[in-house]
């Protein structure tokens, strides 16, 4: 008969066992679901738990920008157009640019304002106005969810805030898969990292109060090689959550990760989630698949006529020449030619 306290020690050494195992999986895993796909291809390049649902939180407001390009493309809307603020749009509460029912706007100030500071006010009103309701829009967002093909996602607002009775069932909900389809669909189809890659911007420059400075929550901004976009968000409930995007050498990686939270589920700001963010985006690139070189045809030889001095003569000056204005995405270099003609006889 084996002795109670041998039985006693196998029963805490499986115990220690499992707990480490646990712990250990959670120290790999620290989010409830991740993806990695190529941008310009859509192929997967890494994935744990890709079709979790779980809440989006404040990366609601990236299909809130997908539906609010579609209505600036169609013309209902432009970027000037004035959007007075209703007390609705001021009772948000959460993430905000503290938009009073007195003040107007124009939408482009309050998509800087959605996008930058993730302003939960700036999504309420940008909705209102884009949709004719809230409602009309949030039907607007989870028609553009069925276009794209996320079959897993359902919208209930325009800015990501956990419903009221916090139920998690009742509030935003999509996998890391459908989302990391809704970032390509945005980076090919539209300028949103014009808005997703500023850093930091003043809102409201002519308030009596004086502007407020926002500051981009994503932390990636100017810290990791070629990252522009795209949205962060956090609830209790939704846990942190990223959709970020770098660009190296002309080629695009994406990375969602959702439901993320520190050891032991603390929270901790985010940084967990960045620090597997950052190790995604280079896992992306590793993963890439290596580029066939162009193989160029063989450059004819041209005759030189016998009348050359009579011809213009081109030169290419290869100095790129600076561009105007700052841009937030770097651009190719731009050759001047310049015609020296013959010399008068």
């Amino acid at each position: 008969m084996i002795p109670l306290r041998w039985l006693t020690a196998a029963f805490a050494l499986i115990f220690v066992s499992f707990t480490a195992f646990a712990a250990e999986k959670a120290a790999r895993t620290p989010y409830a679901g991740a993806i990695v796909t190529d941008a310009s291809s859509g192929q997967v390049l890494f994935e744990e738990h890709a079709d979790v649902r779980n809440p989006p939180a404040s990366m609601a407001k990236l299909m809130t920008f997908a539906v609010l390009h579609d209505r600036l493309a169609s013309g209902a809307l432009a970027l000037q157009t004035p959007v007075q603020i209703t007390v609705e749009d001021s009772r948000m509460g959460g993430t905000q640019v503290y938009l009073d029912p007195r003040e107007i706007f124009p939408v482009e100030e309050l998509v800087y304002a959605m996008m930058i500071q993730s302003a939960n006010d700036a999504a309420h009103a940008l909705a209102r106005v884009a949709g004719g309701s809230v409602e009309a829009f949030v039907e607007l967002m989870n028609a553009k969810a069925r276009e794209l093909g996320m079959t897993h996602t359902t919208f209930r607002t325009p800015h990501g805030l956990p419903p009221a009775g916090r139920r998690i069932a009742d509030g935003d909900l999509t996998t890391p898969r459908d989302y990391a389809m809704l970032c390509r669909y945005l980076l090919l189809n539209t300028d949103v990292l014009k808005y997703s890659s500023v850093r930091a911007r003043d809102f409201g420059a002519n308030r009596k109060q004086g502007p407020q400075h926002m500051r981009n929550h994503n932390n990636l901004l100017g810290k990791i090689n070629g990252v522009d976009g795209l949205k962060t968000g956090y609830t209790e409930g939704a846990g942190y959550c990223l959709s970020a995007t770098a660009e190296r050498n002309g080629r695009r990686v994406i990375v969602v990760i959702m439901g993320a939270f520190g050891p032991n589920g603390q929270k901790d700001l985010g940084k967990a989630r960045d620090l597997r963010a950052i190790e995604l985006i280079e896992r992306g690139f590793a993963a890439l698949p290596a580029v066939t070189p162009t193989v160029r045809p063989a450059v004819p030889t041209v005759a030189i006529p016998a009348h050359a001095g009579d011809i213009p003569m081109v030169k290419t000056d290869q100095t790129p020449v600076p561009p105007a204005e700052q841009s937030s995405t770097p651009k190719e270099p731009v050759f001047t030619f310049r015609v020296t003609p013959p010399e008068k006889k």
